[in-house]
């Protein structure tokens, strides 16, 4: 059956919005124009035009996540996430750059770019949170994956949650957020290796981002 037609004919709690995961996108774009040029790989506008190319016809074609969601429209979310990844990435090690070569960077200046790559770490770790956990967000809506990878309280308190209470993009965006803050787990445990690794990876950008950066940040400024 085409996408589409389940989409029509599912109920609503098989359906999970997708605008609120393009309002993050869009907040990690506008994030990473406004980084110095010094601190972007290569035209600042080449990976927020590739990325936009991507989220707009995903967006308005597939505005809901759903349980008979094709290949196609999760493969074009996750290169959309690798996307957003590689430029935040590329942008923390060029700062770490400047900073261990000595290069002159002012601490305002340095201050600022340490919150927004922090800042756009969190947002790109709660979109891979929400598409790799129990195979994504159709997997989730439709039941074939058993065996979560992260355990959520709601999962834990019976009568504190309804029945069929699924995790949405914000429940995954509230905990890399508390992941990159506490530089741990938090209420919301992994269970699998591989969200032991996300977790495990955005701990360390983080750590690099506040600890390094941010504090040699202040030190300029003092």
């Amino acid at each position: 059956m085409p996408e589409a037609a389940v989409a029509q004919s599912a109920p609503t709690t098989l359906l999970e919005p997708r605008w609120p995961a393009t309002l993050a996108v869009v907040g990690a774009i506008a994030l990473y124009v406004t980084l110095p040029d010094s601190l972007v790989l290569g035209p600042s506008w080449v990976l927020p035009a590739l990325e936009a190319a991507i989220l707009i016809p995903l967006t308005l074609t597939r505005p809901h996540r759903n349980a008979g969601e094709s290949g196609k429209s999760r493969m074009a979310a996750i290169v959309l996430i690798i996307l957003a990844n590689i430029g935040n990435v590329a942008s923390l090690a060029l700062l770490l750059h400047l900073l261990t070569s000595g290069s002159h960077i002012g601490g305002r200046t340095l201050l600022f770019a340490a919150i927004e790559i922090y800042l756009t770490n969190v947002i790109i770790f709660g979109l891979w949170y929400w598409e790799l956990d129990s195979g994504g967000p159709a997997a989730r809506l439709g039941g074939r994956s058993p065996y979560p990878d992260f355990l959520f309280p709601q999962m834990n308190l019976k009568g504190k949650a309804p029945a069929d209470w699924r995790a949405t993009f914000l429940d995954y965006l509230y905990v890399s957020l508390t992941n990159a803050t506490a530089f741990s787990p938090t209420d919301t445990m992994p269970l699998t290796r591989k969200a032991k690794l996300l977790m495990g990876i955005q701990c360390l950008a983080s750590l690099l981002t506040v600890a390094l950066v941010a504090g040699r940040a202040v030190n300029i400024l003092t």
